[in-house]
């Protein structure tokens, strides 16, 4: 596309791996990072914030690696306004073929007042000293005035200006707190168009956050009045309420062409592949009702839809599974099927993993088609995301044991692989669950926290696979664990030791304050 067309293209930067990664309860290692960005730019997503370069060490080595690693898309660090942070993101972001440093300071006078305790002059000032800093030390820079929505507007087009003459070539909008709404937005980024006079000289972003649910909303408010780069994350996550989730955007541009003339560069039919990696990586299970990705997104159980639906599917779907990488597979799955047809099936269903992941996943499909007569693509894709959650994991669920019921206490019979050597163990509780959990405690002694225990069935019937979802606390920080089970015991096992090996994660990070942008 040329002419126009590219004036109409629009910039679709990721911070799943930085924003998203700040959600309570999410944690991601660095060989969940590096499968993250491939599958990224395997999409053909344009900016991959890979994360913020000082927040701690380990959050320096996955910028670095994703900067070794990505060829095609823009990575990116995140760094505050001082220059021991731009001095670290230009270090982490050195061997990317194509890099960004990111860097913001809040403008809002809330902010201005209260957390940064700086007076506006001082303020501005911080910003042409950042944004010069940074552009000398990479081509590509980005400036966002944190808490944008909420600044005066004097100010902001006094920073934008500013920001631009320093050398920032993309200029980001943020909607920190979620609370504008879409015209009203839209009105913000007119405004920035009219008054801002070296304008031109710079692409303009937006991020959004979702506390009112609009985050997607007001992104396409924005595109509609000249901003043409869009920050969001896959399903939407992070902090708080998440961000404007990407799939959104991207199905929004592709349906609506009619009300919104623009496009961009993102392969939709990955969009499923990378949803169920995102899910898995970080244990955040994607609700039912989810917009594109959700498992009822393309579900009709009303007896008119699905009689409007087998005369036309037009009647009720403005967008085909298959666009979204959604495709069921005719494949009949059983204890009988061989290697061939379970990575077909895996293919079909979006997943593209390696031969040490495929045998994997193929002894526990086995293991699972001999406890199950029919094995259904929900069980695949559960099976699967339960060894991609682990993959990495320091500590590992060996075998368990429990005896329980109306005689004695329940008792547990727990054996963990830890760093590399079994150690087991027994304890008892106040049911089996406790019992579990106890053992698991006592191989693995911390005061985190249990927040959340939650049980689900993947299909119906009582031989279904149980999807056990269990988030830790300790010292304020959240993780979220997941497993998958026949046995809903192993499965809390499963999604208990999944939880701590996030919060060794966690433990290692201790990031800065003002995260946000």
């Amino acid at each position: 596309m040329t002419g126009n067309a590219d004036q109409n293209r629009i910039i679709i930067f990721d911070t799943t791996m930085r924003d998203g990664e700040q959600s309570p309860g999410a944690s991601m290692n660095l060989e969940e990072k590096l499968q993250i960005a491939d599958t990224l730019e395997r999409m053909g997503v344009d900016v991959i914030e890979a994360g913020f370069a000082i927040a701690s060490n380990g959050d320096f080595q996955a910028v670095n690696e994703i900067a070794k690693r990505v060829k095609t898309s823009r990575v990116c660090s995140l760094a505050r306004a001082h220059r021991a942070d731009i001095d670290r993101a230009a270090e982490a972001l050195r061997p990317a073929a194509v890099k960004r440093i990111h860097t913001f300071l809040s403008t809002s006078p809330l902010h201005m007042k209260y957390k940064l305790q700086m007076e506006p002059e001082a303020v501005h000032q911080a910003v042409i000293d950042s944004v010069s800093y940074a552009r000398n030390l990479v081509d590509d820079v980005e400036w966002s005035p944190e808490d944008g929505s909420r600044t005066e507007h004097d100010f902001l087009c006094r920073c934008v200006e500013s920001a631009i003459k320093a050398g920032a070539g993309t200029v980001n909008i943020p909607d920190t707190v979620g609370y504008t709404v879409p015209e009203e937005f839209a009105e913000l980024i007119r405004m920035l168009f009219n008054r801002v006079p070296n304008i031109d000289r710079a692409t303009i972003s937006v991020h959004c956050h979702n506390d009112l649910g609009l985050a997607v909303a007001n992104s396409l408010a924005a595109i509609g009045a000249g901003a043409r780069q869009v920050e969001c994350t896959i399903n939407g996550i992070g902090e708080r309420a998440g961000n404007a989730a990407l799939e959104e955007i991207v199905m929004a541009l592709k349906t609506r062409g009619d009300r919104l003339p623009y496009w961009c560069g993102v392969d939709s039919t990955q969009i499923m592949k990378a949803s169920r990696l995102v899910s898995a990586v970080t244990g955040f299970q994607v609700q039912n009702n989810k917009a594109i990705v959700g498992a009822n997104a393309f579900a009709h159980e009303a007896g008119i839809h699905q009689d409007g639906m087998l005369k036309h599917a037009g009647t009720y779907e403005i967008m085909s599974p298959e666009s979204v990488g959604l495709v069921k597979s005719t494949l009949v799955m059983g204890k009988h099927s061989g290697r061939h047809a379970f990575r077909q099936k895996l293919r079909d269903l979006g997943y593209d993993l390696g031969d040490n992941a495929v045998e994997d996943a193929f002894r526990r499909f086995k293991d699972l088609a001999d406890k199950k007569k029919d094995v259904f693509d929900e069980d695949i894709i559960a099976l699967v995301d339960d060894n991609v959650a682990r993959a990495h994991d320091r500590v590992k669920l060996v075998s368990l044991g429990v005896v329980c019921g109306t005689k004695g206490p329940p008792q547990a019979d727990l054996e963990l692989e830890i760093d590399g050597s079994v150690h087991a163990t027994k304890a008892t509780g106040d049911g089996p669950v406790d019992a579990t959990f106890n053992a698991i405690k006592a191989l693995v002694p911390h005061a985190a926290r249990l927040l959340l225990y939650q049980v689900h069935a993947v299909t119906e019937g009582t031989d279904a696979q149980a999807e056990v979802t269990v988030r830790l606390e300790e010292n304020g920080r959240s993780v979220n664990g997941w497993g998958a089970d026949t046995d809903t015991l192993v499965a809390s096992a499963r999604a208990y030791v999944n939880a701590l090996n996030g919060l060794f994660v966690k433990r290692e990070k201790a990031a800065p304050q003002a995260l946000s942008a």
